[in-house]
């Protein structure tokens, strides 16, 4: 269980770096399903690996980064669901 809970923190942590970077570089915008995806998922591989070991403030933090990504995610997808006037 040690080696999951190590694996998600880190994969978390891959996910969260390489969303911002490909977002620094242009790749990705704000509003981009993929770039928000990529946090949602880092941030919860942060929230096991927090919540594991005892680090409360972080799990909460990306508790709330998820929600902040979950929200944004339902923003970009019901714009691209409305029909071009």
């Amino acid at each position: 269980m040690d080696l999951a809970v190590e694996a998600a923190g880190w994969a978390g942590a891959v996910l969260i770096l390489l969303a911002y970077l490909l977002l620094s570089a242009g790749k990705f915008s704000g509003n981009s399903l993929i770039y928000q995806a990529m946090n949602v998922v880092g941030a919860a591989g942060f929230v096991v690996n927090g919540w594991w070991h005892g680090a409360v403030p972080s799990a909460t933090l990306n508790v709330l980064w998820m929600m902040i990504g979950l929200f944004a995610s339902v923003r970009i997808f019901n714009r691209r669901r409305k029909p071009v006037q």
